[in-house]
């Protein structure tokens, strides 16, 4: 009930500690600081936390295993749950070390919270940044070694947003938790869902708490639900000082070729695909994305699900989920830059295949 108060006392004591002794305390030293500040919770604090809420600046993170949907299609269920196991496993230990509060699995993702403290203005918004780019390099060295041992390969999109948040205790006698809520919590989320696999998305307020720690793209400008203008989103690339960078994602400069190909698409709302099917056309395809024409525009960043048919292989390529990664309109048509999230094992070696032997056709 009182771990995240708990959680950032405990981090301020250590500050204290590294600052006055010039080294950090063992795990062991750690535990017991812990322990004696878990008694120090007596009975007033918990029926204090049991009245209400309390409004505190908070930066939220959420983390989201990309393509997990195909991969527990295509594997069996005990290397799901062993690599599943890993990663968020992996995912749980960078954001204690950051002094983050996890605050509850979803699904496929993890959520975490960095409170503030009015005595370290925007140290939050920091641990969680630094938090995420090293959440991606931590991925990235989990991905070869998998890779290695011909086990599915997990991707993840990160989402930093940072404001006033209501934390307190939700529920009844029978089951209650301590969380967070707000519109920044959902922000979060929103900007999560934007992110590619492999990518940190943080909105302009965590960037302004983190200007000149974090090294970020330029300003890119989406449309969230619940909001009726435009929200402002930076992509995190690096901690230069900390010599830290998120490992970049090179899969669209693998080798591509031109088709013509009609394919279908779903829209993708949430995690629910839409049933209404439509159509458009491809017009060149690699190992990891696609140039396709639809008549409707589609929103940036927003996600289908598409299908087109495998010339000379006598194979259809299916629920493949693909993300919108670039728009430009041509004689009233909109050319399209799709880069997948998401493709079963077996079709992406088709689509490989396929590629490749376009390829030695051309030459």
């Amino acid at each position: 009930m009182s771990d995240p108060l708990v959680r950032d006392a405990l981090r301020l004591i250590h500050d204290i500690v590294i600052e006055a002794k010039g080294s950090a305390l063992d795990r062991e030293a750690l535990r017991r600081v812990e322990q004696v500040l878990q008694r120090a919770m007596g009975p007033g604090v918990a029926a204090q936390l049991d009245t209400g809420y309390s409004r505190r600046e908070a930066t939220i993170l959420f983390a989201d295993l990309r393509g997990f949907s195909a991969i527990a299609v295509a594997y069996a269920p005990e290397v799901v749950l062993s690599v599943l196991s890993r990663y968020f496993g992996c995912l749980s230990e960078i954001a204690v070390d950051h002094y983050g509060t996890i605050d509850k699995f979803i699904g496929d993702a993890i959520m975490v919270v960095f409170y503030g403290e009015a005595a370290v203005q925007h140290d939050h918004a920091r641990r969680a940044i630094l938090c995420a780019v090293e959440m991606q390099m931590a991925m990235k060295e989990l991905r070869e070694k998998d890779r290695a041992q011909d086990l599915p390969e997990i991707f993840v999109g990160i989402g930093v947003s940072t404001g006033t948040v209501m934390a307190g205790l939700i529920g009844s006698r029978v089951y209650r938790a301590f969380t967070v809520i707000g519109e920044d919590v959902n922000l979060a989320a929103r900007i999560e869902a934007f992110a590619l696999r492999g990518q940190v998305l943080m909105s302009e307020t965590t960037y302004e708490h983190c200007r000149g720690f974090v090294e970020a793209g330029e300003p890119m400008e989406v449309y969230v639900k619940g909001r009726s203008e435009e929200l402002r989103i930076r992509e995190a690339l690096a901690i230069p000082e900390l010599g830290k960078a998120v490992p970049r994602q090179e899969v669209r400069k693998g080798p591509r070729v031109e088709v013509d190909l009609p394919l279908q698409y779903q829209a993708v709302s949430g995690k629910a695909v839409e049933p209404l099917a439509r159509t458009g056309r491809l017009h060149d395809v690699g190992y990891h994305g696609a140039l396709a024409e639809f008549e409707a525009p589609l929103p940036a960043y927003s996600e289908i699900k598409l299908a087109f048919d495998l010339p000379g292989l006598n194979r259809r390529a299916q629920d493949i989920y693909a993300r919108v990664v670039s728009i430009r309109k041509r004689h009233g048509r909109h050319l399209v830059g799709l880069e997948f999230t998401a493709v079963p094992a077996d079709t992406a070696g088709e689509i490989r295949l396929f590629v490749q032997m376009c390829i030695q056709d051309k030459n």
